[in-house]
């Protein structure tokens, strides 16, 4: 007998104990059922949150690698630029071959791919708020949506240096730097490799006479130590942004490699 007829049996009889009972068993049961729900939605989310916070932190040690990787990176290019613009400028006498490379790498940028398929997950659902850690989430936000990098790596691209200087020199002679003196292959998370992966010694292969040729090119380009100048002064007030954010992105990031593995 459904609850219904059994209710209206007990009207028709008057069985006002029964229908009590009767709708405290229907309130009881709802009651039920909707606490059951509601704990099977909290035990759910639980599991997205904590699934969502274990990869968030894991994308962000990735970041923590990434961050190293682009200072390291822009501050050999500095390196580099400083050096090229002293032996233009006489004042450091460095050889033919090395100031063709340094003058080639001050015109070099990279431009590092986020891993950020996590956070962009977050955001697009609108689920931002699973991530509990209310530091982790900061975190996530300011490393996600800096542009300290990619300003730099536009600058560079775009640097009228870098015009200037592939302008000048046969196109021979760019690829044998690029080929021998460009920036090596790392994979994410060699931090012992990005402390020299652009400032190393190299060797062209390039014949004497046409290292030679191609470094009075640049010695006797006018304008080009006032571009490389320029380009310093660039690079400078971009690692300086970097500096400023040092303490709180940088160190957060830092924390999250070592706690992540």
């Amino acid at each position: 007998m459904t609850f219904i007829r059994r209710t209206v049996e007990r009207l028709r009889k008057h069985d006002w104990t029964g229908v009590i009972v009767e709708l405290m068993v229907l309130v009881i049961g709802v009651y039920l059922g909707v606490q059951a729900s509601n704990w099977n939605e909290d035990w759910q989310n639980e599991r997205k949150a904590a699934d969502f916070t274990q990869r968030l932190q894991a994308d962000l040690s990735i970041e923590a690698w990434g961050w190293q990787f682009q200072h390291h990176y822009f501050s050999q290019v500095l390196d580099n630029a400083r050096r090229a613009a002293d032996a233009l400028a006489g004042d450091l006498p460095l050889s033919d071959e090395a100031l063709l490379v340094s003058a080639y790498r001050a015109t070099q940028y990279s431009e590092y791919v986020h891993h950020r398929a996590t956070y962009d997950e977050l955001v697009s659902t609108g689920q931002i708020g699973l991530i509990r850690d209310p530091g982790l989430r900061r975190l996530a936000i300011e490393v996600y949506n800096t542009s300290m990098f990619d300003q730099l790596s536009r600058d560079t691209r775009d640097s009228t240096y870098r015009q200037a200087f592939r302008m000048l020199l046969p196109h021979a002679v760019q690829e044998a730097l690029a080929e021998k003196c460009s920036e090596r292959d790392l994979k994410d998370g060699d931090y012992e490799g990005i402390k020299h992966m652009l400032d190393y010694p190299c060797a062209t292969g390039l014949p004497p006479a046409t290292i030679a040729a191609s470094a009075a090119t640049l010695r006797n380009a006018p304008n080009l130590l006032a571009l490389l100048r320029l380009r310093i002064m660039d690079l400078e007030t971009g690692l300086s942004n970097f500096e400023d954010n040092e303490s709180g992105i940088g160190a957060g990031l830092r924390r999250i490699a070592q706690e992540t593995p």
